[in-house]
């Protein structure tokens, strides 16, 4: 499924947990790993040698990533890129150049987090908006499996959703993975009486017909290990508790992708459970 995977790297902490995912992915689909560093020469030098400092130890953090990789034995490659455009757009033009099926990165997770406005990192952001092919996410915080072998993907019944159902479908039945399928009711307040519950279980059924074409999709062509559920809650809530409960590996969850939308890129959930998630989380568009 994953022949080519692509880990961008700059030294921080996020991207050192990156690696971390990058290496065992590749490990998992016995995948080539890419790892490249995108120079930054427009950034004021630290160093008394005059090299940027983000340089030296995003340089520092490839060599580190290409030993974990042959620690793990993973064929590894190396590529320092010269910043003529955007750092994500050289990202996106190494992803085309050599037809990588995957891009592994590091975000800012909880502690990164604003109560007017949830954004990612703008490097991860734009990427994750733009990409052609799927972006594992991950954070300072995120705990790394030794291999995938349960996954959860929330649907809501929008096209978006059916991508993602397709993605995490193929990837359960690649690494023999369970894959669990839930919908979450949001109601907002809760509001006693007749007619709120009238409205909860209107809501509760369109979440088991929306369960049973994901589950349709999935089980189309052999069997696959499923599990479905119908919460109740604030989504990305919900979507992060039932991923610590049940001992998720991984969250694949669909993108909009739109352009020339400057606020909430990837839809508010998304967002959210990028951030919070204590497993890797797969973004499709």
């Amino acid at each position: 499924m994953y022949q080519r995977i692509l880990l961008p790297i700059d030294g921080s902490e996020a991207s050192s947990t990156a690696a971390e995912a990058a290496v065992t992915l590749a490990d998992q689909f016995d995948a080539e790993l890419h790892v490249i560093h995108v120079l930054e020469h427009d950034q004021p030098s630290t160093d008394t040698d005059g090299v940027n400092a983000p340089d030296r130890s995003g340089a520092e953090a490839v060599q580190a990533a290409i030993e974990l990789a042959a620690s793990s034995d993973v064929e590894a490659t190396r590529a320092v890129i010269e910043k003529t455009k955007s750092i994500h757009q050289e990202i996106l033009t190494y992803t085309d150049k050599h037809s990588i099926d995957c891009i592994v990165m590091g975000t800012r997770g909880r502690s990164g987090l604003s109560l007017s406005r949830a954004v990612l990192g703008s490097v991860a952001e734009l990427t994750l908006r733009e990409s052609p092919v799927p972006v594992m996410t991950v954070h300072e915080e995120t705990v790394i499996g030794p291999d995938i072998g349960s996954i959860l993907v929330p649907t809501d019944g929008s096209e978006c959703a059916h991508t993602a159902v397709d993605h995490a479908g193929e990837l359960a039945r690649s690494v023999d993975a369970t894959l669990h399928v839930i919908y979450v009711v949001e109601t907002g307040q809760v509001i006693n009486g007749d007619r709120a519950r009238r409205l909860r279980g209107a809501l509760e059924e369109i979440g088991e017909k929306a369960l049973d074409l994901a589950l349709e999709k999935v089980q189309s062509s052999t069997y696959l290990p499923t599990e479905t559920s119908v919460l109740n809650g604030r989504p990305y809530l919900e979507i992060t508790r039932y991923a610590e409960e049940n001992d998720i590996d991984c969250i694949v969850m669909g993108t909009h992708g739109r352009k020339g939308i400057r606020r909430f890129l990837l839809g508010s959930v998304t967002e959210r459970v990028i951030r919070r998630a204590d497993v890797p989380v797969i973004s499709v568009k």
